[in-house]
Order: structure tokens, then sequence, then C-alpha cells
């Protein structure tokens, strides 16, 4: 895929909080910037799991569905586009540190066609979405 990018932060609240936290998509329009709309799944997360999203990006209005592929309560989130205008896998990982969770936000993706001639902005904007993002989660849950 032709971005990678995490980012990652300390968050003063137990692993199993702020994953589970991560976990809900309901939590999601709370600390994603741009997101417009979730309409988050009838049942528990699990693999094969939906979650539909509608989000501004780079002046554009995207709507996808991601399907989780992996989950490991506590600790592990990742999911994939199923429905998209380009491939993307979205990770959210949480482990133990200093008594409070390290956490790690990361997209992998990228554009096709022509769109590709664009990508080191979009990897750009992408990196600056997700360092917001944790900002914003952080704030949410320490307060």
């Amino acid at each position: 895929m032709a971005i990678d990018v995490t980012v990652t932060n300390t968050i003063a609240r137990p692993p199993e909080a702020v994953a589970a936290y991560l976990a809900d998509p309901r939590n999601d329009p709370e600390w994603i910037g741009g997101l417009v709309e979730v309409v988050p799944p009838s049942g528990p997360i699990a693999p094969g799991t939906q979650v539909k999203r509608i989000a501004k990006f780079m002046g554009r209005r995207i709507h996808y569905v991601l399907e989780v592929e992996r989950y490991e309560p506590g600790s592990l989130l990742r999911m994939r586009s199923v429905e998209a205008p380009f491939p993307m896998r979205v990770t959210y990982e949480v482990t133990p540190e200093n008594g409070g969770s390290r956490v790690a936000l990361r997209v992998e993706g990228g554009p096709g066609g022509l769109a590709r001639l664009v990508h080191p902005l979009m990897a750009i904007e992408v990196g600056r979405n997700l360092r917001s993002d944790l900002r914003r989660l952080r704030a949410r849950l320490e307060r």
C-alpha cells in the first residue's frame, strides 16, 4: 500500500479502558476529525463486523465501509476497507506503558490511478489528521 502512517502517544488510562473506547464505533465522532457520520454495527465488534462511515478528507466527502479483520479485546483492532474510493487498512493498538497506555494509530492505503500523483500530499495530510485525532482521543479520555 502506498501510504503507511503511524502516530503514537501515551494516555493516562488503563489499556483495557482505552481499547474498549476505541473498539466502540459510537465513540468515533467524538475523537476522529472530519467524520460526518458513523453507522455502528448492530452487534458486538468481531472479525467480519462492518462499520459504515462518511468523512470529509481533503475537501471531499468520502463514503466507506471498514470490516474488522482482527480484534483482540483490550489491545488491537484492525479493519480494512471493503467499500471505499481506495484500499485502506486502519489499526488501533494499545499497550501498557508507565501505568497508562501507549496508543498507536496506523493507516495504510493509498489512491489508485491518477490520484497516485498526489500521494505524497495525501500521506502528509493523513499524518496531520492522525496526530489531531490522537490529541482529541487523549483529551477525551484523560478528562
